[in-house]
C-alpha cells in the first residue's frame, strides 16, 4: 500500500477510509483490513494523515461491488500494480461506455472481465 499518484487520485471521484467501510457494511475494521490483505479491495495511502482509503465506488449498499474481486484478480494476474488497476478501473472506456468501475456498479461485470482478460493477450 503506497501513497497514490495525484494524477490517479484525481480520476477517482470519492474515497472511504477503512472505518467508514466497516460502518457501512456493519463489519469490524479488522474484516475490512483482511479484505485489503486478501486483494478483495485496493487501499492506498492518501491525504495529510496518510490513512488507508478505498474508492467509494468499490462499496455497494451492503457489500463489496459484485465482480470487483474477480476483476482485481485478473488484473493482478496480468501483472498490474494497485495504481495501474485503479487507473484502468477509473479511466473512461468508450466501448463500455463509462469507466470499468461504473460498469461493475451497474452489474456489467462480464463486460469488464472480458476487457480485463483481453489486456493479457
Amino acid at each position: 500500500m503506497t501513497e497514490i499518484d495525484p494524477r490517479i487520485d484525481a480520476l477517482i471521484p470519492s474515497w472511504l477510509n477503512l472505518p467508514e467501510i466497516a460502518e457501512r457494511l456493519d463489519v469490524e475494521v479488522t474484516r475490512v483490513r483482511q479484505w485489503v490483505k486478501e486483494g478483495q479491495l485496493i487501499a492506498v495511502r492518501r491525504g495529510e494523515n496518510r490513512a488507508l482509503h478505498v474508492p467509494a465506488d468499490f462499496i455497494a449498499a451492503d457489500r463489496i461491488v459484485k465482480g470487483l474481486t474477480g476483476t482485481l484478480t485478473l488484473l493482478r494476474d496480468d501483472g498490474f500494480t494497485d495504481e495501474e488497476m485503479l487507473e484502468w478501473l477509473f479511466t473512461p472506456d468508450d466501448s463500455l461506455p463509462g469507466t470499468p468501475a461504473t460498469a461493475l456498479r451497474e452489474n456489467r461485470g462480464t463486460e469488464v472481465k472480458r476487457r480485463a482478460q483481453a489486456l493479457a493477450v
